[in-house]
C-alpha cells in the first residue's frame, strides 16, 4: 500500500479496553447505548459493532466503527481524533484502553 494513500479508502477505528472486575455487562450496555450514539448517523460512518474477547481475552472488549475515510473520523473526532474519546463513566469502568486507526481499502472483504 502506498503510505501517501493511507486513510483515503474506509478506515477502521478501534477502541479496546481493559475492563475492571464485575464492569463487562454495565459497559457492553454503554456501547450499545451511549458508543454507539457517539458515531451512529455522523457524516461518513458506515457502521459499529462491539463485542468481547474470548478465552485468554475474556477481560477486554471492542468497540469499532468504519468511516469512509481519515477525514470523516477527523471531522467526527476532530485535532483529538487519535486520542480516545471517553464519554462521562467510563473512566469508572475501564483499567486501560488503546485506540487504533487500521486503513482497510485493500483487506475489507465482507
Amino acid at each position: 500500500m502506498d503510505a501517501n494513500n493511507s486513510g483515503k479508502g474506509p478506515v477502521l477505528r478501534l477502541f479496546q479496553v481493559k475492563i475492571k472486575e464485575g464492569h463487562a455487562e454495565t459497559l457492553m450496555e454503554k456501547f450499545a447505548t451511549t458508543s454507539a450514539d457517539v458515531v451512529r448517523h455522523e457524516p461518513g460512518n458506515a457502521g459499529y459493532f462491539f463485542g468481547r474477547g474470548i478465552a485468554s481475552d475474556d477481560g477486554y472488549l471492542v468497540f469499532a466503527s468504519l468511516w469512509e475515510d481519515l477525514e470523516a473520523v477527523k471531522t467526527r473526532f476532530g485535532d483529538k481524533w487519535q486520542q480516545s474519546f471517553l464519554p462521562e463513566g467510563y473512566e469508572d469502568l475501564i483499567e486501560e484502553h488503546s485506540l487504533r486507526h487500521i486503513d482497510v481499502s485493500s483487506g475489507w472483504v465482507v
